[in-house]
């Protein structure tokens, strides 16, 4: 009897021990899991103040831009309604105009360098372009550094604009100021050390208000030299 009663029991602790070594296998299981989790979050926290802290001492400031000169070489508006055959629906009038602006732009950052990869310009009158887009070259601005370009914008090339345009011009100019927008756009990235960033876009306007009277070619006194709006 004692011995039949020893292998019934047999099964029974057999069972037992494996269910032991299952509880254990998954106990094991779990920690290792609650491991790798731990691990994982405290590199994400530390990546993550890592991060912010650079940011915070290397953070970067717009850049600086300011017109500080400007010569009008010609500055043209003609209507082709006179001139246009009836038969022909009307055509806009036209600005042909070779425009030359000086612009100082200045990097304030200490610890950071500015790439621009690309970067056009163009002189708006009322909101409306009067010169086609003129590419610049490449532009490298080393930390703390002072930049001065100076595009030549328009090349006598007609662009077409409205009467409202046309007019304005015909009356500043007869008045003896003009005020035009030139703007600057393209896109820039930030370096530091060995690091550079993506790509960000930029959008400079600056407003000029020109001493000019029709006739009058070459250098043209600015009315006054606020600095530029910068948009990144």
């Amino acid at each position: 009897m004692a011995e039949e009663h020893a292998q019934q029991e047999e099964p029974n602790c057999q069972v037992h021990t494996h269910k032991m070594t299952n509880e254990k296998y998954c106990t094991r299981e779990s920690n290792g899991r609650r491991v790798l989790c731990t691990c994982v979050s405290i590199f994400l926290i530390l990546a993550g103040v890592t991060v912010l802290t650079l940011w915070l001492v290397y953070r970067p400031h717009k850049p600086w831009f300011t017109v500080v000169g400007a010569a009008i070489y010609q500055l043209n508006t003609t209507s082709t309604l006179a001139t246009a055959p009836s038969s022909l629906p009307p055509q806009p009038p036209v600005v042909s105009t070779t425009m030359q602006f000086t612009v100082i732009t200045r990097n304030p950052n200490r610890r950071v360098s500015i790439y621009y990869d690309r970067l056009t310009a163009f002189v708006s009158y009322r909101n409306q372009a009067i010169t086609p887009q003129v590419t610049l070259p490449p532009l490298f601005h080393e930390r703390r550094s002072t930049v001065a370009v100076s595009p030549v914008l328009g090349g006598g090339e007609p662009v077409p604009v409205s009467a409202e345009v046309m007019n304005g011009l015909t009356v500043d100019e007869a008045y003896g100021v003009v005020g035009l927008r030139l703007v600057l756009m393209g896109r820039l990235r930030w370096k530091t050390g060995a690091i550079k960033t993506a790509h960000y876009g930029v959008y400079v306007k600056c407003d000029v208000l020109l001493g000019l009277k029709k006739g009058v070619v070459g250098q043209v006194p600015l009315l006054g030299t606020p600095g530029c709006k910068v948009d990144i």
